[in-house]
């Protein structure tokens, strides 16, 4: 009869044995991550919650939390262990607790599926629906940014930084392989460095799957419903539904949806100025080169074009005035606030409360991120010389007056 296999030397009867306590151990632990569907719940949750919006978002936060819940039960048993699965539902406790969600109650639809790979592949979806390529790309919806550019303008950036600019001419405010977009401004009062934008050109770059290139352009009291070539979509090509404009309300507010690039574009005209939001793909709004790399959207304003909001000119309406007209509008006193005291003061024109108010409505359906809709800067706003103080400067300079005689 033949040797058994630990017959063998000590040493040969160790290294195999450890081998195969290795194997088992792999084993174990695949057959475990295979079981355990908590990353299932999370993307799922993740779904759910991305883009609430509207008057109902609280139910339906609660909703994502029931079924976040629902689905950590269900998969308890193979996940026991499991560090990411015990933090997920002490975070659930946690946040129903802080959104007072009861444990009983309606859930959230399940979430679609990708289609199960066959013989046509990815080419058997619709190319030209980017959310629903992402998401069978990466089993989890895409991100979003919001950039926005109003009154002064000023200019809220992918990246959730505020400025307010000079930029009198033609500045683009975005410059990727998908979409350019430029912003012509003027001056809007004689002895100010403020400007307001006039006209904005939006250029649907071609893209051969999907659309034919598009050119939107808006002016002053021309803001059209349809492209410049007279079309209301993305031409002939099989995908140009995925490029369409809408007008919300006449000769005040038009939408374009791009599907194709996961892209909402927002053009407003209030008083005297146009108005620029977007909600654009993370993925589309970083699909730029080195050389495009003056995008205000991006970076910025430059710091030679920036205006600090605390210098106001006046222009026929004081700041206390201005002040009372954009709370109407503007109850929280953030950089949208500020900005509106800023232009109504230097412009003297009341309809920039109009712009402002637009800027942050537009902010509220595009923004990814509820918690970061409103910003916060300090020390920028116009500076206000109360009654009280303007009559204590009026009385120190006549005394000194009188000292002099």
């Amino acid at each position: 009869m033949g040797k058994s296999a630990c017959s063998t030397s000590p040493q040969q009867l160790e290294s195999t044995c450890f081998i195969l306590r290795a194997l088992f151990l792999l084993l174990c632990c695949k057959h475990a991550c295979c079981q355990c569907k908590i990353l299932r719940c999370n993307a799922d949750y993740v779904a759910a919650t991305l883009n609430l919006r509207g008057s109902n978002k609280d139910t339906a936060y609660c909703n994502a939390l029931r079924s976040y819940s629902h689905c950590t039960r269900k998969t308890a048993r193979t996940c026991r262990g499991d560090l990411v699965y015990h933090s997920a539902v002490h975070g659930i406790e946690d946040l129903m607790i802080q959104h007072n969600c009861s444990k009983e109650g309606p859930t959230s639809p399940p979430r679609p599926r990708p289609p199960a790979p066959n013989h046509q592949g990815f080419e058997s979806l619709d190319i030209c629906n980017y959310e629903k390529n992402f998401l069978y790309k990466h089993g989890q919806p895409p991100t979003y940014q919001h950039c926005a550019a109003f009154g002064d303008p000023h200019v809220r950036t992918f990246h959730d930084e505020f400025h307010t600019c000079r930029v009198e001419g033609s500045w683009p405010l975005l410059d990727n392989n998908y979409l350019f977009v430029q912003a012509t401004s003027y001056p809007v009062a004689k002895s100010s460095n403020a400007t307001a934008t006039g006209k904005l050109t939006i250029i649907f770059k071609n893209m051969k799957e999907c659309i034919d290139q598009k050119v939107y352009q808006a002016e002053i009291d021309n803001l059209p419903a349809a492209f410049e070539d007279g079309s209301v979509n993305g031409g002939e090509r099989p995908g140009g539904s995925s490029l369409t404009i809408q007008e919300r309300t006449p000769g005040q507010h038009v939408e374009i949806r791009a599907a194709y690039i996961g892209t909402t574009i927002a053009v407003r005209q209030a008083g005297r100025q146009l108005s620029f939001s977007i909600r654009a793909a993370e993925e589309v709004a970083r699909a730029f080169t080195e050389e495009q790399d003056l995008q205000l959207c991006v970076g910025g304003c430059p710091p030679s074009q920036r205006i600090s909001r605390s210098e106001c000119r006046h222009s026929g309406i004081a700041a206390e005035t201005a002040r009372l007209l954009c709370k109407e509008k503007l109850p929280v006193e953030d950089v949208y606030f500020q900005s509106c005291v800023f232009d109504v003061v230097t412009s003297g024109d009341a309809n920039f409360t109009l712009a402002a108010h637009g800027a942050l409505e537009d902010a509220k359906m595009f923004h990814p991120d509820a918690e970061k809709l409103h910003i916060f800067q300090t020390g920028v706003g116009c500076r206000l010389i109360s009654l009280p103080f303007l009559l204590v400067i009026v009385i120190s300079n006549l005394l000194a007056i009188q000292l002099c005689f």
